[in-house]
């Protein structure tokens, strides 16, 4: 791997981690469409994984040093509200992550066929969550007047989408922001729940694939891909992930996700004609 692609490699994970269009089922195409070779490509994706976790952490920080002081009070404020609500949406994709990961990646395999696959889903979910109200009118729902804009059932909800994240293609801020608005939480809560809740999954899932390449190996880092590259990924990452992160909870707010659907059904479409 060179300098100049690991600065892009990085760039696409910052931006696409937050935007609702697959930040792994990029990565998979960038590496293909650059040509990187596969040896040491985990060392790089943990060190960009990293690079993006850091830059929610900034964005959020705020609310999480609030969240963090109402919860040691030691008391049920609405801080050990939002918190609880947190650790059940991360309930699911802990099962999944801890019992079938195995399975899944068996399942689904490390094809870009299974990405485009994963991307179509997205676009799928993020048109229905923008015209559920106009397409379902019988199955309106209720005003949200939960604790913190949103339910324990709802936060389930929003997790069992997470976990259905783990396949190739599918976006995991696609599938939580859109789970969440079809079943009733209104968008300014998503835009900064929907990021939250993955921060402990994403250090999670990052920390079994170093727990694999130990018991594997021997080791983690191989020395296939140089120090420069990983620290250029990670630097792009972070930088990127900050632009893309503040830019996608404005969107989440106001914009429609329809135009991320239809750009996920373009790149699938082209994945898919192009692979034939």
């Amino acid at each position: 791997m060179s300098w100049w692609q690991a600065l892009l490699l990085g760039i696409v994970q910052g931006l696409t981690e937050f935007l609702p269009v697959s930040s792994s089922g990029h990565l998979m195409i960038f590496k293909e469409l650059l040509g990187v070779d596969a040896e040491g490509f985990l060392d790089f994706t943990v060190l960009v994984h990293l690079g993006t976790v850091c830059s929610t952490l900034v964005v959020f920080w705020g609310a999480i040093w609030a969240l963090l002081k109402g919860l040691f009070k030691f008391k049920y404020n609405d801080e050990t509200d939002y918190i609880c609500k947190l650790v059940v949406s991360m309930i699911p994709v802990a099962l999944v992550g801890f019992l079938f990961k195995d399975q899944v990646e068996a399942l689904f395999g490390d094809t870009l066929t299974a990405v485009a696959g994963g991307l179509l889903f997205t676009a799928a979910l993020l048109l229905l969550s923008d015209n559920f109200a106009k397409w379902f009118k019988g199955a309106s729902v209720k005003e949200n007047t939960h604790r913190n804009g949103i339910s324990y059932l709802q936060a389930l909800l929003v997790g069992v989408g997470q976990a259905v994240a783990v396949a190739p293609g599918i976006s995991r801020s696609g599938t939580t922001i859109a789970t969440g608005l079809i079943s009733g939480v209104k968008r300014d809560v998503m835009a900064q729940f929907s990021f939250l809740m993955v921060l402990v999954p994403i250090i999670g899932e990052q920390l079994l694939d170093v727990v694999k390449s130990v018991s594997d190996t021997g080791s983690f880092f191989s020395g296939e891909v140089s120090p420069v590259c990983l620290l250029l990924g990670f630097l792009a990452a972070f930088a990127s992930g900050l632009f893309a992160c503040k830019a996608m909870v404005a969107l989440v707010r106001k914009a429609k996700l329809s135009w991320f659907a239809l750009y996920c059904a373009i790149v699938a479409i082209v994945i898919l004609v192009l692979g034939a």
